[in-house]
């Protein structure tokens, strides 16, 4: 079986720092790919530009999302993700610092599953990243993969 790979899409070099120290101290040891905006996330996904080598592959078992994102936002790559076969299915865990209640709704009526703001504390915030982690990657028993066209 391959390894669960984590896609996560964040512009923040701080927070994707954090997530990925938080995920090595609690030896989550999945390949976590890192996509610094939207459009980096979606090539991956569907293996265009340069992961188009990818093109076919496995998606990733866990995709965290933020939405501030440059080039595509966040919640456009939510919509993407839920409009395409290939992915609607994919577990994304929105994780933002955002407080608007209105992207929330956006965001479950796009189909995420799950919405988590990021804590400030930096402690606060491995803790969360380890329960994101051992619930998504350990305990969820995700869809049966989908063949790739």
């Amino acid at each position: 079986m391959n390894t669960k790979i984590v896609l996560l899409i964040e512009d923040n070099p701080s927070d994707e720092r954090l997530t990925l120290r938080a995920l090595r101290k609690n030896n989550i040891m999945n390949e976590v790919v890192v996509a610094y905006d939207g459009q980096e996330g979606l090539d991956f996904l569907f293996g265009e530009g340069k992961f188009e080598d990818r093109k076919g592959s496995e998606p990733p078992a866990l995709i965290i999302l933020d939405l501030k994102l440059p080039k595509v936002s966040g919640v456009e790559v939510l919509r993407r993700i839920r409009e395409d076969d290939r992915t609607r299915r994919l577990p994304v865990v929105v994780l933002t610092s955002s407080d608007d209640d209105s992207e929330v709704n956006t965001c479950y009526e796009l189909g995420a599953n799950s919405y988590v703001r990021k804590p400030t504390d930096s402690a606060a915030f491995a803790d969360m990243i380890l329960s994101l982690g051992m619930y998504w990657l350990l305990l969820n028993v995700p869809p049966p993969v989908m063949v790739r066209r």
